[in-house]
């Protein structure tokens, strides 16, 4: 997706059990901020992206199914980055360090047996996964995924703007669709041209996009905010309704630093944010497209 930046993922899918886990790892440490504009967030140490608070770096995203359980999988995640010493240093040994690991959840518990779900074993066994080049579709914590009446699944979409690469990875899980019922058209063209019949749905709520927008520009924890802030944008152009009170969607953003930022900075700005939209959008699509049917839960390519 971005240099620096890697993505693994860990998950079960056999009885009894659809869920998994998805880490990105930044172990060089970026700058962190998040977005949540669902009602119903499951999220950890997102307090601390605050542009007024201590913390300046985060090492690693936790992204992963099993509703509040799940929050569990960033222990595995905290440990697998301590024993590589990578952290917040809070002593004079190399080892004295606090890994920061910001988190999400999805709601998938419904598509597993009660009690199935992720723990910190999932975390670390993403950790362990961790690369440049990552799977898409019904993978990590994206097995469990549903978008409305579809399966739903990991996604992914990058690009360049100017001197600056981003990239988006989406968990896409809403309450919403991907697809116009009254048309059985996709909101956005990408995701294909022709009309689909959607299965009837119960809600249930199986609700929750969460995802990751990164870039290797050198920015602040608040412009890093903004980032995340226009992603939420391109959340909403693919799913409708976002936001509802029965969704936690909630972006996180991440920049490595690697490339300054060019001059006025507001302009330069702006257009990582428009691009940030975009990719998030285009993301979104991307779990939808590549997702395949589970458990009698049909995808968008089998319609």
């Amino acid at each position: 997706m971005i240099p620096g930046v890697l993505v693994g993922h860990h998950h079960r899918i056999e009885p009894g059990w659809a869920t998994g886990t998805t880490v990105v790892l930044v172990p060089a440490g970026a700058v962190g901020a998040v977005d949540g504009r669902g009602g119903a967030p499951g999220t950890r140490e997102t307090d601390l992206l605050d542009p007024a608070n201590l913390v300046q770096q985060v090492h690693a995203v936790c992204l992963s199914g099993g509703s509040a359980y799940g929050l569990a999988a960033a222990d595995g995640v905290m440990r697998w980055l301590a024993e590589r010493s990578i952290g917040f240093p809070v002593g004079p040994q190399p080892h004295h360090v606090v890994p920061i690991v910001p988190g999400a959840v999805i709601f998938d518990l419904p598509m597993s047996s009660w009690g199935n779900r992720p723990d910190s074993s999932f975390g670390y066994a993403a950790c362990e996964a961790a690369a440049e080049e990552f799977a898409l579709g019904c993978v990590g914590a994206g097995a469990g995924a549903r978008v409305g009446s579809l399966k739903g699944g990991i996604g992914s979409a990058s690009t360049t703007v100017g001197a600056h690469r981003i990239g988006a990875l989406a968990v896409v899980n809403a309450a919403g669709e991907v697809v116009d019922r009254a048309t059985g058209l996709p909101w956005l063209p990408s995701l294909g041209t022709s009309a689909v019949a959607l299965p009837e749905r119960k809600p249930e709520g199986l609700n929750t996009t969460i995802g990751v927008v990164a870039v290797d520009a050198a920015l602040s924890k608040a412009e890093c905010q903004r980032l995340a802030m226009a992603a939420q944008d391109g959340l909403a152009r693919a799913v409708r309704p976002a936001h509802s009170m029965f969704d936690g969607d909630t972006v996180f953003a991440l920049a490595t630093g690697a490339v300054p930022l060019a001059e006025p900075r507001p302009f330069a700005l702006d257009a990582l944010c428009a691009a940030a939209a975009e990719m998030f959008a285009e993301a979104v699509v991307s779990g939808a497209r590549e997702a395949t049917s589970l458990n009698e839960v049909k995808a968008f390519r089998d319609l």
